[in-house]
């Protein structure tokens, strides 16, 4: 369902293809039923619209300009150019978006659509002995070199992604596999595909389609299509990637026989999410997706415009000028032309550079005016993953009380109320509402109930009182305090280490107190003292932090736990090593407080101006030191609980990144509602690029947040998200893309079933049976659709948010009236004017 959306975590983790994927993550970073059990009928969900629209400027072609350069921000610069490959990002089917075809697309509820570009008709022509569908081609579509598209280009990627062929660095199989033959037609712009046996997600093969000469060689599809491609078949052709900048620059395909691309060049230019606010500000791109505090700002910009201020009355409103009284201002003058030389010089100095600061912000505040943010939501989730490899959540009972505790409309609300957007958590792992597959099926697990949780953990063992060790019962054996510390002395060596520590502490002064195992810092106290007095503190005390430690206070914990020894996590998917780029590279970027955007209170108010930065407990490389005990309660939190002497407490690890404030905000949450039925949480926040490799994927966490996109093919693309995790011949694991390790034989098969049908509703129904009872298996809870914020030209017309909906990147382009060219031609007209202006004026 991004993003990742890698886990994007953030952006855990699109795919590759043109079709939307399910892909790890992102990020989204994200992203990602039994009728008896489900809330509601399916065809009341069926045909639900969606609950966010497109929001992309959508125009008549006839009133977009000719020509023009899109400036089109990235997240970064390719890896490969091939979508099936596992290293293939965001970025990658971007670009195959634009320059391969596409048989099938999105339209805007996620539905898949012949595209006629391509596509005179595609269908299933037999159904006995075997399944075959008749794919007739656009009798114009030609590759760049002249060629015309046609049976040898299917077969070439078939015999790629087949599988059968492992010299062939392939992400993933499905459907592929399921081909029996492939064969020429009447002409050779038929082409007839036997399936060995049923594939219902038949329309989702041969999107993106590469030409022979990427497919037909190990050599070329592993290596040569990484950097280039031999041919394309698009309204744009793949001019350039600088190896410098990591720009990427497509120009428009002369030979397309479509309708023309209306842009003369589009330039895909890497830009990490915190440099697009300054990006947009110095008028460097044209369109990028952008974080709250950077549409906040935008939003600030326009509100400014259309009441008549300028970027310099806006500085001194709300900028760096606005905190300059009158007062204070003939103070400063008085100071810098006063006798005192050295402090004259001195005011002087913070004058000039306040005022370089005003001038700054004033021709920003300017730039950003001129354009627009689009927001819609995006085609991905952000859930709540719950890891049952092992610990207490291996446990259904304890998984379902982690799930009973959390309010998912409130988590919601949080992330999308302010942005103005639906904020109805999803009902389905495998569809979002408007999807043929949607149907709420949440009621298999339930709501929240704080005492249904408690009453599940109960009957799992786990008790108020629980983790106190009996009477004259050590805390644990020496094999287990050697372990934890890490050591490898053997006992004699540790009882002397020991008398000569109680004989060091005997040498000292005697205290009225005894002192803490773990002592606070000063700044750390008053935090909690301040947290707890609002009543709105996580429960993360206790938290370690890398780079915070004083002598003698606490022993380091090392920043990179081990991967999962006992985890094998087979090749990703594209969608998989998409998720990862989306929950790195597209992190959750939105922040969630309670401003409303077009509030213009938020920080684009406060821009420019010092700011009071608060001591943040989440710093990258944040653990809780081994061996301490869960951390302590917010006031008014159900008491601990434990069993067989040991508390309950999971660890919970989210990405550190500037771009995750969003996850840790809902992850702070969490903690809270976790507490209030008494389970205790030690927060780990660790550095965006290890979040989904070292953690997710290996397996070292309890509780983790990361999306899941959504897929018009969920019968073929969320099998491996919740397929059953089998052991290998090794004793490893093997959990496909199940990264909650939690699956069942009868999903499995549910699914199975899904994909070997051709009846659509029975397949469809099959699909939400599934869903129901990977809600049952509460291996992953979905929070929320994750919001999607686009800054665009003002001008810039048929792009944006586009919610479902594949781009249709010859439509792109800017207004007529207002189009680059013409309004490169007014400026240098107004100037020319200026120049005659002033050229009068001295020779009057």
């Amino acid at each position: 369902m991004s993003q990742i959306g890698a886990p994007h975590g953030g952006t855990c983790p699109k795919s590759p293809r043109s079709r939307t994927l399910r892909t790890v993550a992102t990020l989204t970073s994200a992203v990602l039923a039994v009728t008896a059990l489900a809330g509601c009928s399916a065809d009341d969900d069926a045909d639900a619209a969606p609950v966010a629209v497109q929001d992309n400027a959508p125009t008549p072609r006839d009133l977009v300009a000719d020509g023009g350069t899109l400036r089109w921000a990235i997240d970064a610069a390719p890896t490969t150019l091939n979508a099936f490959q596992a290293d293939a990002d965001a970025t990658t089917s971007r670009i195959a978006g634009a320059v391969l075809p596409a048989l099938y697309t999105l339209d805007q509820r996620g539905r898949p659509q012949r595209n006629p570009d391509y596509l005179e008709s595609a269908q299933v022509v037999e159904t006995e002995p075997k399944q075959v569908v008749l794919y007739k081609l656009n009798q114009q579509a030609v590759w760049s070199d002249g060629r015309e598209i046609g049976a040898p280009d299917f077969v070439a990627q078939w015999r790629a992604l087949s599988g059968r062929d492992t010299a062939y660095w392939t992400a993933r199989n499905s459907g592929y596999e399921r081909i029996e033959k492939i064969e020429r037609g009447k002409n050779d712009l038929e082409v007839r595909v036997t399936f060995s046996k049923p594939y219902a997600d038949w329309q989702s093969l041969f999107t993106p389609l590469y030409p022979k000469q990427v497919m037909g060689s190990p050599d070329s599809f592993n290596d040569g299509a990484r950097t280039t491609l031999k041919a394309t078949a698009g309204p744009f052709l793949l001019k350039s990637v600088d190896a410098k900048s990591g720009d990427v620059t497509l120009i428009r395909n002369p030979r397309w026989w479509g309708q023309a691309a209306k842009l003369d060049t589009v330039v895909l230019k890497p830009v990490p999410r915190a440099d697009r606010a300054d990006a947009l500000a110095a008028g460097t791109l044209d369109l990028a997706e952008i974080d709250r505090s950077t549409a906040e700002r935008i939003s600030l910009a326009l509100k400014d415009a259309r009441a008549g201020r300028n970027g310099a009355q806006a500085a001194l409103a709300h900028g760096p000028g606005s905190s300059i009284t009158p007062s204070k201002a003939l103070k400063s003058w008085a100071l810098a032309h006063g006798s005192d030389e050295e402090k004259a010089e001195e005011v002087r100095a913070a004058r000039k550079k306040n005022q370089e600061a005003i001038a700054r912000y004033a021709s920003a505040q300017d730039t950003l005016a001129t354009y627009v943010v689009r927001k819609s939501l995006e085609p991905a989730y952000t859930q709540l993953s719950l890891n049952g490899e092992s610990g207490p959540l291996s446990d259904e009972r304890v998984r379902r009380a982690v799930a009973r505790a959390i309010d998912r409309q409130e988590l919601a609300e949080s992330v999308l109320k302010p942005l103005g957007l639906p904020a109805k958590p999803p009902g389905s792992h495998l569809a979002l509402a408007g999807q043929a597959a949607y149907k709420d099926s949440s009621d298999a697990l339930g709501g929240q109930d704080t005492q249904e949780a408690r009453a599940l953990l109960a009957d799992a063992g786990w008790v108020p009182g629980g983790a106190e060790q009996p009477a004259g019962t050590k805390a644990g054996s020496e094999a287990e305090k050697k372990k934890e510390e890490g050591t490898e002395k053997d006992a004699s060596e540790k009882k002397e280490a020991e008398k000569a520590e109680k004989k060091k502490e005997a040498e000292k002064p005697a205290k009225s107190t005894a002192t803490p195992a773990v002592t606070a810092t000063a700044p750390a106290d008053a935090k909690k003292k301040s947290d707890e007095a609002s009543g709105d503190a996580p429960s993360d005390e206790g938290l370690y932090i890398v780079g915070d430690d004083k002598p003698g206070d606490r022993r380091a914990v090392p920043a990179q736990a081990a991967p999962g020894a006992g985890t094998r996590v087979l090749t990703p998917a594209p969608a998989a090593a998409l998720q990862g780029a989306a929950l790195h590279a597209r992190a959750e970027a939105l922040d969630t407080r309670p401003e409303a955007l077009e509030a213009g209170t938020g920080s684009a108010a406060r821009a420019g101006a010092p700011q009071a930065v608060k001591p943040d407990r989440g710093a990258a490389g944040a653990y809780a030191p081994r061996g301490t005990a869960a951390p302590a309660a917010v006031p008014g939190a159900q008491q601990a609980l434990g069993k067989d002497g040991k508390a309950l407490s999971l660890r919970f690890v989210l990405p550190s990144g500037p771009g995750s404030e969003s996850l840790r905000t809902v992850g702070d949450r969490i903690v809270r509602m976790l507490d209030a039925v008494g389970i205790r949480t030690e927060v780990t926040k660790v550095p965006d690029e290890s979040f989904f490799k070292d953690h997710i994927a290996s397996g070292d966490y309890d509780l983790a947040l990361y999306s899941w996109p959504a897929s018009a093919f969920p019968a073929t693309d969320a099998r491996p998200i919740f397929a059953k995790p089998e052991p290998a011949s090794d004793g490893s694991l093997m959990v496909e893309q199940n990264y909650s390790r939690v699956g069942t034989d009868r999903i499995d098969q549910l699914f199975d079933q899904a994909a070997g049908t051709l009846d659509e509703e029975e397949a469809l129904e099959l699909v939400r049976q599934a869903d129901a009872r990977i809600w049952a298996a509460a291996g992953s809870i979905p929070l929320y659709q994750r919001p999607q914020l686009v800054a665009a030209r003002a001008d810039l017309v048929n792009a944006g948010a586009w919610g479902f909906a594949a781009p249709r990147y010859q439509d792109i382009g800017f207004e007529k009236d207002a189009s680059p060219k013409k309004a490169d031609k007014k400026a240098d007209k107004k100037a020319d004017e200026r120049t005659g202006e002033k050229t009068g004026e001295k020779a009057d």
